[in-house]
């Protein structure tokens, strides 16, 4: 298989966590370098790895094909762009862009130079989702009329010495973890109709928008994307209602936590299973098998699918060698940031907005 080169930009959260592990366990992907300002923690991490100190250096480097952008919110437009301009494929992480604009300049410029760009949506990979589209497609909950989506955090007080709870448009819960929520939503029910929605300010002190209720409207269905940073008790992740009966699912796929806590991400092909989870976490889907007999019904514990971001990587590996579409692909960022910047339309001017995407 031929090789990609990647140089990841920034050792933050988002590189240490999310890119460096998952470049470096999927084959065909080769982790050429890593941009860190300050600091050697990615040297420790990646001893094979070259530590740039600029961005240029990677910019520059003829042994990197693809630019993983993964610094402050804020800046994930000018870097894409730079990285574009100078013939790299991209991986952008959330967001995607500030605004739908810059979005689409991306995805213009991309085009033009016939390079792959893709929005890090990786949590279709997640476990929870993989099984909620697996529940859907069983046609088990008939119709479905309401789809909730939770992002619950509990954050009272904001975290001190971070930009993420600096004030930006592009920072807060809003274009956190917004993008993984309506982006999750577009991939199972495709473009709304129209978006109602609220986005808020509910913590005493806070520079940044730390709460959201967003409601997608199609025909017969309405999809609910929600976070706050004031949940000491968090709702389901999951809470679908269908015509036959319902499926709950609580807690979050845990590849992000075990991450954190240190786990190493084995090469794919490796025989160990990764980061299964709990029968206990498992959702309950609970049905009707009478529509005529509503009060009796079957309760059935549904067995969590495997989440793994490999597949994520693997498959931005396959399209820059053009085996394989690109399954989040540069449209699906611009349209999830057009739909986030309707959001903050709808809650300022307490009204529904078509979305004519």
């Amino acid at each position: 298989m031929a090789e990609v080169g990647v140089a990841v930009i920034g050792f933050g959260l988002a590189g240490r966590v999310f890119h460096g592990p998952f470049v470096n366990a999927v084959p065909g992907l080769k982790l050429e370098a890593i941009v860190q300002r300050r600091g050697d923690e990615a040297s420790k991490a990646y001893p094979k790895a070259r530590i740039l100190r600029s961005v240029d250096e990677a910019l520059s480097d003829p042994a990197v094909s693809l630019i993983v952008v993964g610094t402050p919110n804020e800046t994930h437009y000018d870097l894409a762009k730079q990285a574009l301009l100078a013939g790299k494929h991209v991986v952008i992480d959330k967001p995607f862009a500030a605004t739908s604009a810059q979005a689409k300049e991306l995805v213009d410029l991309a085009r033009s130079k016939k390079l792959v760009l893709a929005p890090f949506h990786n949590r279709r990979w997640d476990g929870d989702f993989l099984t909620v589209r697996k529940v859907l497609e069983s046609g088990g909950l008939g119709r479905v009329v309401t789809f909730e989506s939770h992002f619950d955090r509990f954050r009272p007080l904001p975290r001190e010495a971070t930009w993420k709870e600096s004030a930006n448009d592009a920072n807060g819960m809003l274009f956190d973890l917004g993008p993984h929520l309506v982006d999750q939503a577009l991939a199972l029910f495709g473009i709304p109709k129209a978006i109602t929605a609220s986005v808020r300010r509910d913590r005493d002190t806070t520079a940044i928008e730390d709460a959201f209720d967003i409601t997608l409207h199609y025909p017969k269905l309405q999809a609910i994307c929600r976070a706050t940073m004031l949940a000491a008790e968090p709702a389901p992740r999951f809470l679908i209602h269908g015509t036959r009966g319902s499926f709950r699912k609580y807690g979050l796929d845990p590849q992000e936590p075990a991450l954190v806590g240190g786990a190493t991400v084995p090469p794919v092909g490796d025989a160990r299973e990764w980061l299964g989870e709990p029968e206990a976490a498992w959702g309950t889907l609970v049905v009707a098998p009478d529509p005529a007999q509503p009060g009796q019904v079957t309760r059935t514990t549904v067995k969590t699918e495997l989440g793994d971001y490999r597949g994520y990587y693997a498959n931005v590996r396959d399209a820059i060698l053009g085996t394989s579409p690109l399954k989040v692909s540069a449209e699906d960022g611009y349209r999830v940031v057009r739909l986030l910047e309707l959001a903050r339309q709808s809650s300022a001017e307490g009204r529904t907005i078509e979305c004519g995407l």
